[in-house]
């Protein structure tokens, strides 16, 4: 298996960074409890700091959203997947849990205010990028059985043409997801390195700590940036 981050990505955003955590062999179709209250608690550590500010100023929202502006994505319409979590709780709406792998990844995001993805290994051809669409791209939105048309010159997660993320950290698709059946799992944690690499690096340990130690797994940690655009793993 093969990560990579195309040339042009960097070239349109010369800090952007990716630390991964990468989980091979999991159990995730047995509800946890210590993982459910790990949310819980991460969701009410979150909400108190955010009562009083608007969430699109926050620091660790702000330099997600000027990236959005630099790659002609228009933050307001398209919410990034952190800011998306952050305005849930700041309303006190909560955390859903959804399953022990999803709730993990959402657990660590909402601790460090992180974007933290989470797509099932064994649905990739062999790799997965961060790159510029590309004719014969496709996305299928969640609960959708339809193909998306992806728009012209936009960044991407995708394996061959299999759009996984559109507008790199906006909205993952329906073909990837985490469930109870998956077993292995690709975890990206995107960022900046004259930002917050040290957050990331703090995440991604603690993510791989935690996968360990739930589920008793295999666990991969990898780091992609403009000095290193390309990253195998395997189990």
């Amino acid at each position: 298996m093969e990560f990579r981050v195309e040339d042009r990505v960097f070239a349109s955003l010369p800090t952007v960074c990716f630390a991964v955590v990468v989980a091979f062999g999991l159990n995730n179709n047995q509800k946890n409890d210590n993982v459910c209250h790990l949310l819980e608690d991460n969701s009410h550590f979150c909400q108190q700091p955010l009562a009083d500010i608007n969430v699109k100023e926050y620091p660790a929202v702000a330099c997600y959203r000027d990236a959005f502006r630099q790659l002609n994505i228009n933050p307001n319409k398209f919410m990034c997947s952190i800011e998306a979590l952050l305005s849930r709780i700041a309303k006190g709406k909560g955390m859903p849990s959804i399953n022990p792998a999803v709730d993990l990844g959402n657990a660590v995001s909402l601790k460090y205010k992180l974007p933290i993805g989470a797509h099932d290994i064994d649905t990739m051809n062999g790799e997965i990028s961060v790159r510029y669409s590309q004719a014969g791209d496709y996305f299928i939105q969640f609960g959708c059985p339809e193909n998306e048309t992806v728009d012209e010159n936009e960044i991407v997660y995708a394996s061959g043409n299999s759009v996984r993320t559109r507008k790199w950290i906006w909205r993952q698709s329906e073909e990837g997801k985490i469930t109870e059946q998956t077993k292995n799992i690709f975890y990206p944690i995107d960022g900046f390195t004259d930002i917050n690499k040290d957050t990331l690096l703090a995440a991604q340990q603690e993510l791989a700590d935690l996968l360990e130690q739930v589920f008793d797994c295999t666990v991969r940690l990898g780091w992609v940036d403009a000095e290193n655009r390309t990253w195998s793993f395997k189990d």
